[in-house]
């Protein structure tokens, strides 16, 4: 039997945690202060599109973070704090607002701010049969090794990687900061499986936008657009759009069926390359107004006057967009479609019609809070989300077994009827000459 002294301790805590859950509180905790620094941001700071009441929200997870606190008590952690989180802003109905850990929050600002960080130079997606081969970065361990876009990696370190597999991007980028090799089965369709060993090099977190030609007669400009996080995307594309242009490119298909989003600012600005673009960001105190011009970002009153023909590209456009086209890539695609470009492939992710800001948590993470609604310049909301003008869905078994990206043909086939028509454009039939009272 435990001492008076030993046993008034544990009676406080068994009346703290009696009264918490009485309450619909866990005792105070790292995970309590996680909770309520974030329920706090969400009732006072959310400004989305979700109707759900935040404070009943609130009100319904508090008891089920003190049930799962009920043993931890005050030492209840972050993660268990982080785990309640995420399902309550499941429930928000709002995928803008969710928390990141630690980690994510650093490969965030990692890419964001452009760090020199340990990469292999391959960034890959999660898929049935392992981890696709998303991208490859010139000059990197991974195109030296000769890893090429759209590979499958079946195998890393000799665990099976894919979907319900142990091994996924997190934890493919985890080994490439360890910056030790990293040994990969992959697979190309045409060839037989391989090992390779991928090392690891001090490289730019963020992927740049590439130019590289497709089509008949390689006439076709492909630029792949990975992200708008970087100051300086909308920069780089427009510099990627005037290679193409110089060496003479009938058409363009812009590649945003792995890019998240980013900076309104560089996609706002990057859109503009087709043509004037006003996006109106309302907050829950006023708002403002973005505008881009000619591949830059300007003052939205010239953005407004300008003239709708003025545009760095003239040519026929197409981009292509699935399920990972989100936010700032889905504000680009809808500003793109108004000048003119074709949407093929897929229903995009379906949070471009708000924005977002980050606020830093006590666990080292942060809270991605949507803060305002998007409109266009005539104040009607933006889409959600785009649906295409040419559904195409990218299908990955016929990618990494045939090497067929069904995506990529469907925009080929509708620039070359595009470019056709451009060229040979049809004309009115002239009308048939009078004929007078003795039919001459």
């Amino acid at each position: 039997m435990p001492r008076y002294a030993e046993a008034v301790p544990q009676l406080r805590r068994v009346s703290a945690l009696l009264l918490a859950l009485s309450c619909g509180l866990a005792a105070a905790s790292p995970a309590t202060d996680l909770f309520d620094i974030v329920t706090r941001s969400v009732e006072k700071g959310y400004y989305g599109w979700s109707t759900v009441d935040r404070v009943a929200l609130a009100q319904k997870y508090a008891p089920i973070l003190a049930e799962r606190c009920a043993e931890q008590l005050e030492s209840c952690d972050y993660d268990t704090g982080r785990a309640v989180i995420t399902d309550m802003l499941k429930e928000l109905g709002d995928a803008h607002t969710n928390v990141r850990d630690a980690e994510g929050a650093e490969r965030l600002a990692e890419v964001s701010q452009n760090k020199s960080v340990p990469r292999t130079g391959a960034r890959v997606s999660r898929v049935a049969g392992g981890l696709l081969v998303v991208s490859v970065m010139p000059a990197s361990p991974a195109e030296r090794a000769g890893v090429r876009r759209f590979d499958l990696l079946t195998r890393i370190n000799g665990e099976q990687a894919g979907t319900d597999q142990p091994i996924g991007p997190n934890e493919f980028v985890r080994l490439e900061r360890a910056n030790t090799p990293i040994t990969v089965t992959l697979h190309r369709a045409g060839s037989p499986d391989r090992d390779l060993i991928l090392s690891s090099q001090n490289l730019q977190a963020r992927d740049e936008p590439t130019l590289s030609w497709v089509g008949e007669g390689g006439r076709t400009a492909l630029i792949q657009y990975p992200t708008f996080l970087s100051s300086d995307s909308a920069e780089l594309f427009l510099a990627r759009v005037g290679e193409a242009k110089q060496a003479n490119a009938e058409a363009l298909i812009v590649d945003l069926r792995y890019n998240g989003g980013g900076s309104l600012n560089e996609c706002v600005a990057a859109s503009s390359v087709f043509g004037p673009t006003v996006y109106r960001a309302r907050f829950e105190r006023g708002g403002f107004t973005y505008g881009g011009l000619l591949g830059d970002e300007v003052m939205s009153p010239i953005a407004r006057m300008a003239r709708p023909d003025w545009a760095v590209w003239k040519q026929p456009v197409a981009l292509l967009i699935g399920p990972n086209t989100a936010s700032c890539a889905e504000v680009f695609t809808h500003y793109a479609q108004l000048s003119g470009a074709t949407a093929i492939g897929e229903v995009t992710r379906g949070v471009g019609n708000s924005g977002v800001n980050f606020q830093p948590l006590p666990d080292g993470g942060v809270l991605g809070l949507t803060i305002l609604k998007a409109f266009d310049a005539a104040d009607r909301p933006l889409p959600d989300r785009i649906t295409p003008d040419i559904l195409a869905p990218t299908d990955i078994a016929l990618l990494t077994t045939t090497g067929q990206d069904t995506t990529l043909d469907a925009a080929l086939n509708v620039l070359k009827a595009q470019v056709t028509k451009k060229q040979f454009p049809q004309t009115e039939p002239s009308a048939p000459p009078k004929q007078g009272l003795d039919g001459r």
